[in-house]
């Protein structure tokens, strides 16, 4: 009779073992807003979770092999704290066994991407779950730098009521020149529309007619000198790393107003802020900065800069809408061999 207990009991774990995930997937930082999504993919993948550390710390969880069954790796920007930028020297850490990172985030320039690519990695991002809330605070920001709303905010905290507040400018009848045509854009062209704004744009290639919805494609000279609003929307990479300079911003009309949502280095600060002092660029408004989150002093001493701390995605829909997505992009990897939002330089 004990015997025959010893070979049920050992059937039963053999039966256990024979159904335990044999691949798993390595979160780095925090998932905050669909955690039960997370821990649900468990009936499939060993769950693993760097949360925080250093990068010292994951190298050396690395070459000890503890990420030895990880095919699939969730991180986001935030989680850069954590590891620190995904170059050459962590991708050459992180066991062969790792096919996908799966990245919570419209931009990923902290991910090398030709080396992850060499390495046979695809990458995914989240660039359809941002574009309403980014659009949003684009919106957002061109009426603030228009009103130069910096200066009677500042004023009415001060008991100034309007303090030395000017006459702004409204959007009505002006041209809102929009680098970078891609969801984000689109969301921006279509909100300026209802403040009567006329719209061009310039992206590597000309877009549909149905995505274009009444835009004007221009080249990218005609977009620095006839736009009245100059909007950023596009990824920062080698080739767009201070895509506006001080040789553009000179082409720019004078008076233009300046709106980033992307990414700071996208902008020559040092230029711009010249352009600024000088009159050349009339305002602008900045969610993103070169040196994040040291901002450029010039910016923070001007009157004409309307700036936020880099949140155009700080909404609780957007935020839990990202992590599906990473989410949705993390399952089809594992069950399908390919990403959903794979980022573009790999789909090409």
């Amino acid at each position: 009779m004990h015997k025959s207990r010893s070979h049920q009991r050992l059937a039963h774990i053999a039966g256990q073992l024979a159904v335990m995930p044999s691949q798993a997937a390595l979160l780095i930082g925090e998932i905050t807003h669909a955690r039960p999504e997370w821990e649900q993919l468990s009936s499939t993948l060993t769950l693993k979770e760097f949360p925080s550390g250093t990068r010292e710390q994951f190298l050396t969880n690395c070459k000890n092999g503890e990420y030895d069954d990880v095919v699939v790796i969730y991180r986001s920007n935030a989680s850069t704290k954590h590891t620190g930028r995904f170059d050459k020297e962590l991708v050459s850490a992180l066991p062969k066994s790792v096919k996908y990172i799966v990245h919570n985030g419209a931009g990923y320039d902290n991910i090398d991407v030709p080396v992850v690519t060499e390495a046979g990695i695809a990458v995914s991002s989240t660039p359809v779950a941002v574009n309403n809330a980014t659009a949003d605070v684009g919106i957002f920001l061109m009426i603030g730098a228009l009103r130069h709303a910096h200066v009677p905010l500042t004023a009415i905290r001060a008991g100034q009521w309007g303090g030395k507040s000017g006459l702004g400018r409204d959007p009505k009848g002006k041209v809102l020149g929009i680098l970078g045509m891609g969801g984000i854009g689109r969301e921006m062209a279509h909100r300026a529309k209802a403040f009567g704004m006329t719209i061009q744009y310039h992206n590597r290639s000309r877009l549909s007619p149905e995505l274009e919805d009444g835009a004007k494609y221009v080249s990218f000279e005609e977009l620095l000198s006839t736009s009245d609003v100059f909007s950023l929307n596009l990824a920062l990479n080698a080739s767009t790393r201070h895509i506006i300079g001080a040789e553009e911003l000179a082409q720019m009309k004078d008076g233009v107003v300046i709106v980033n949502t992307a990414r700071g280095a996208l902008i020559d600060e040092k230029a711009l802020v010249s352009a600024i002092e000088s009159g050349k660029v009339g305002s602008a408004g900045l969610d993103v900065y070169e040196n994040e989150p040291q901002v450029e002093e010039g910016l923070l001493k001007s009157d004409r800069v309307f700036l936020l701390p880099h949140i155009g995605t700080a909404t609780f829909e957007t935020q839990k809408d990202m992590e599906l997505l990473v989410l949705e992009n993390l399952r089809s990897a594992v069950e399908k061999g390919g990403l959903v939002t794979q980022i573009p330089e790999q789909k090409k």
